[in-house]
């Protein structure tokens, strides 16, 4: 993993650090800490995003046991220190996947916002499939109407 960037306000280098040791240990027990009570998260599967932070959390700590592999090798800054984009890659099943995720972080350090975007797609297809058989009944009613 390469350095924080040096313009991360102060409270989100702090929780990006967590994040990081978090995901490290495969252990998110931790990550409602670091996560805003609004927080929403927006999965590659639907255009129509997840809220609050009890889907986020759910996603997040379900991926993160069907990743395998799993690495961030990048990792940029918004000018304002507020917001990240990591880029990783990883395995789920016999597809790797790379991806980015980006996080909108508040001046307190807690997110806001965490976005997943993936790729190719049958990497796609297989991480849905895999987080569908574990979240299929859970997550639609987190689901944020348009």
């Amino acid at each position: 993993m390469t350095e924080a960037p040096a313009n991360l306000h102060p409270a989100v280098a702090e929780s990006l650090a967590a994040w990081h040791k978090m995901v490290e240990t495969v252990d998110l027990k931790a990550l409602e800490k670091i996560v805003h009570p609004d927080a929403t998260f927006r999965s590659p599967m639907s255009i129509n995003p997840y809220s609050p932070a009890p889907a986020l959390i759910l996603a997040l700590s379900t991926v993160i046991t069907v990743f395998e592999d799993f690495t961030y090798y990048r990792q940029f800054a918004s000018e304002d220190g507020l917001n990240v984009v990591l880029e990783f890659s990883a395995k789920v099943g016999d597809k790797t996947v790379k991806g980015i995720d980006m996080i909108q972080f508040d001046e307190q350090g807690l997110i806001t916002d965490f976005e997943v975007m993936i790729r190719p797609l049958n990497g796609l297809q297989a991480l849905g499939a895999a987080m569908g058989a574990k979240l299929g009944e859970k997550m639609p009613s987190y689901k944020v109407k348009s």
